[in-house]
């Protein structure tokens, strides 16, 4: 009879939901930075060619999808982020 070995790691070794909330807070921490890194070089790029509306549209995308995960992560709709976006303008 051949023994199998089970790729399962014992439940006592499973991250804790603490653990797994804490290491998931912190990817989400270093993306955001990861992100601003990449806002600053699309707008240096933006600058250098100002009349490339392929940019504009490369935001566009990027706000609706945040407007998206802010809207999840509230609970509000995505008409009341987009009112709270207008507030400011």
């Amino acid at each position: 009879m051949n023994a199998r070995k089970h790729n399962r790691t014992p439940a006592s070794q499973q991250p804790t939901a603490a653990e797994t909330y804490a290491t998931r807070r912190n990817d989400i921490a270093r993306l955001m930075d990861v992100l601003q890194m990449e806002l600053d070089k699309h707008a240096e790029a933006a600058k250098a060619d100002p009349k490339n509306w392929g940019r504009t549209g490369d935001l566009g995308k990027v706000r609706s999808d945040l407007i998206d995960l802010v809207g999840f992560m509230s609970g509000m709709d995505r008409e009341h982020v987009e009112a709270f976006l207008n507030d400011a303008e």
